[in-house]
């Protein structure tokens, strides 16, 4: 946060258990996507309403795995969350990209410096978080990319 105002990102972390909503289950979206709902966080809704059409995130298996699978992209924006009876909470669409050529698991995340101020890291209980463009080009990297993938 500077002077009240967040940051504009535009790459993210989808957290996601996977015997709730797997990568797999993802991928066989194909093209239409999915919403992602039920998030029921002030703080990672309030990431998904600064979402834009094109941005990129990566996809995370909690719990048991807790690692990096899949990149997908935001191809609906903020809108609200058919699963919530309130009216209260919203939600972004996804389409699963591309998995990742190497998954990599939060133990090894954690063991580079240059992620120290990861919110992923640093906010392990949220389960959509920010990613700056110096960590998204890390993490890439890490996960076997040899051409980044980057926001339409």
């Amino acid at each position: 946060m500077v002077s009240g105002k967040s940051e504009n990102y535009g790459y993210w972390i989808y957290k996601s258990e996977p015997n709730t909503w797997s990568w797999d289950q993802q991928v066989a979206k194909g093209d239409v996507g999915e919403g992602w709902d039920g998030v029921r966080n002030h703080q990672a809704s309030n990431n998904m309403k600064s979402m834009q059409l094109g941005d990129l995130g990566f996809f995370y298996h909690s719990v048991n795995e807790k690692r990096i699978v899949g990149v997908v992209e935001v191809i609906a924006p903020y809108q609200p969350d058919h699963t919530d009876p309130t009216g209260k909470w919203g939600m972004v669409t996804l389409k699963a990209l591309t998995p990742v050529p190497n998954p990599i698991t939060l133990a090894e995340i954690k063991q580079n410096p240059q992620l120290e101020g990861l919110s992923l890291i640093k906010q392990s209980r949220l389960s959509v978080v920010p990613v700056s463009d110096e960590h998204w080009d890390i993490l890439c990297s890490m996960c076997g990319f040899h051409d980044i993938p980057r926001k339409s």
